[in-house]
């Protein structure tokens, strides 16, 4: 058992820090402090020692230099069970210090704000802070070490019932906590650095190592079947972030796993267009997809692309839900959840009447950060890339074959390579003007998911357009195309049967248009 004599405070956030001090107090606690929080404790009635009088060295250089002296890690780091440090800090006048209460500059909080200067981002960086925090927590045996207010109540509740002390296994998880902290707090200052001109993630480079660093958002019940354990967490420094962790639940049950790996999904296709747009997701796989004047008519265009795979499904929005929008949703029967930027008060009110429709609501429109990395994991390691944002337009289109798209058929090439990008692999999607009538995807052989997509249009793949992210090996693809009624084709091109893919497109009269790029989505 550690028991407290001397305790060092020094906070940037001062969050129930007056009541920890006052406990600590109450058990004949020194305490020594720095500047801001030395003045708090002081206006608070508990009596504490300055910093520059306990080391006998003033602050200087506007605050860097205050606690990095060797009374301060001396009487940290000196062993207890160690005669040689015992003797050394008695010669040298160390005083032992048993608990360090710290918390740090607040970097990340400071870096987020809009027009923040790089010299005040350097201001604070905190250098003392994490000094102390290590010192303590390697010298745990005989140092408690508290490094944020959320530890306050289970501090103060040790000191009550170990009579001003601390358990050895209390001492060991603070001492973990703070290694942590240190570490999540030198990633952010790396990653803050390296975007000054260093590798930055998103902008084709990637560095040789990369620094994760994720706190806990929510506990789920379950991942994606209920024998395994889950959690959602979010990166550090992303808090204030319009992002699907940080979404608004504003109706419904809590949120699963597979549910936030489809609303993922849903707000990834949504946030590609400008007009108003609606997609309904299953399974991380889009099943309609559609842009129109209204999102009442975008659901209702994109539940018709194939109603038997929407039902249940996961829906987005990149525009208000109205109450027209509202009762549409409510008619089409079962949904697990809608995601969109907002709800007018009836339509909300609607919607509420389910009750077991989680609402959630976010800012959908480009991603919060444009140069996050896309994560794939394998065992032993990751797989990291740059997010596929890669966008075709007109003037990227090369025609191929000798008969020319019509301006509606560009349009509806157009809007079925964007949805095509978020369809796993073989990806098919058929498309009348802007919304999907059929969709193939996650098949072994591309000419399986032309055949999906198809069945799945029936009579709506008349007069429709095809969009393939990848190219196309053989003619047997264009050859059911042609069967189906298609008008028009888009692919990446780059196999070496585009020759042949090309004269069957001819032969068929068939537009065929090439992007040059490819869309697979593993």
């Amino acid at each position: 058992m550690l028991k407290i004599k001397r305790a060092l405070i020094s906070v940037s956030d001062k969050t129930g820090i007056v009541d920890l001090a006052k406990v600590l107090v109450s058990f004949g606690v020194e305490i020594v402090s720095t500047g801001g929080t030395a003045r708090a404790l002081k206006d608070a009635g508990i009596p504490v020692v300055e910093m520059s009088d306990y080391t006998g060295f003033p602050e200087m250089l506007d605050g860097r230099v205050k606690t990095l002296h060797p009374k301060i890690h001396g009487g940290l780091l000196a062993r207890r069970d160690d005669p040689a440090h015992m003797k050394q800090a008695q010669e040298r006048g160390i005083g032992l210090i048993d608990m360090v209460v710290v918390n740090l500059y607040p970097f990340e909080k400071t870096v987020a704000k809009d027009g923040v200067s790089f010299e005040e981002a350097i201001e604070n960086i905190d250098i003392g802070g994490p000094s102390m925090l290590r010192s303590a927590a390697k010298n745990h045996a005989s140092v408690a070490v508290v490094c944020g207010p959320r530890r306050y109540p289970s501090v103060i509740q040790a000191l009550k019932d170990n009579n001003g002390g601390f358990p050895e296994p209390l001492l060991s998880e603070l001492a973990a906590e703070v290694f942590d902290t240190t570490a999540r707090y030198d990633a952010a200052i790396a990653r803050y650095l390296q975007g000054r001109g260093g590798p930055v993630p998103g902008r084709g480079s990637l560095g040789p190592a990369l620094n994760i660093s994720l706190s806990r958002a929510a506990s789920l019940r379950y991942g994606e079947n209920p024998h395994q354990a889950a959690g959602l967490y979010r990166f550090n420094g992303s808090e204030s972030a319009p992002t699907l962790v940080s979404a608004l639940q504003l109706h419904g049950k809590e949120l699963s796993f597979n549910n936030y790996l489809d609303l993922n999904a849903v707000l990834e296709n949504v946030r590609g267009f400008a007009g108003p747009c609606a997609c309904i997701v299953k399974h991380t796989n889009p099943t309609g997809v559609a842009l129109a004047k209204t999102p009442q008519r975008a659901f209702l265009d994109a539940w018709q692309s194939d109603p038997l795979s929407a039902f249940g499904g996961i829906v987005g929005f990149n525009r208000f839900v109205d109450v027209a929008t509202a009762r549409a949703l409510v008619r089409s029967g079962f949904l697990e959840c809608i995601l969109a930027p907002g709800y007018d008060a009836e339509a909300l009110v609607l919607l509420k009447g389910r009750k077991n429709l989680r609402l959630l609501q976010m800012p959908v429109g480009e991603t919060a950060d444009p140069n996050a990395l896309d994560f794939k994991r394998i065992d032993g390691g990751f797989l990291l890339q740059d997010r596929d944002a890669h966008d075709v337009e007109r003037k990227d289109i090369k025609i191929v074959t000798r008969k020319k798209p019509t301006p509606k058929e560009m349009t509806a090439l157009l809007f079925a390579w964007e949805v095509v990008r978020h369809v796993k692999s073989n990806a098919i999607v058929l498309a009348r003007g802007t919304k999907t009538v059929g969709i193939g995807m996650g098949q072994t052989s591309r000419v399986d998911s032309v055949y999906m997509a198809v069945k799945r249009a029936g009579k709506r793949s008349l007069g429709a357009v095809l969009a393939s992210d990848g190219f196309f090996p053989k003619p047997d693809n264009i050859a059911l195309a042609k069967k189906a009624g298609i008008k028009a084709v888009i692919q990446p091109g780059g196999s070496i049967a585009d020759q042949e893919i090309i004269r069957a497109a001819d032969k068929a009269r068939m537009a065929m248009v090439f992007t040059g790029v490819r869309h697979f989505k593993h």
